[in-house]
């Protein structure tokens, strides 16, 4: 596993995420809080793809934007594959 630190700015900023369409790959609610909603994005940047976490405020009171109070974020290099799952599952 590949972890990278990006500055914030430069993926707000520059690369406009979590909204820039054409570099986001996927951008999946994975949990929620109280007051949170957070999210797991892949994004591609400079032929490589990442995944980190980012969260935003759950209702249209909670004035919370991606990564906020970060300076630095996080991200792990990925690639696609694919992968065989077994699951049980109803007879």
């Amino acid at each position: 596993m590949s972890a990278v630190t990006f500055p914030k700015s430069l993926l707000v900023d520059e690369l406009d995420l979590p909204y820039n369409s054409d570099i986001v790959k996927q951008d999946e609610v994975v949990d929620t809080s109280r007051w949170s909603v957070i999210h797991e994005l892949i994004f591609e940047h400079e032929g490589k793809h990442y995944r980190t976490f980012y969260s935003k405020g759950a209702t249209e009171y909670q004035d919370e934007s991606p990564w906020e109070y970060d300076e630095d974020v996080k991200c792990t290099e990925v690639e696609l594959k694919e992968v065989t799952v077994k699951q049980w599952v109803d007879v």
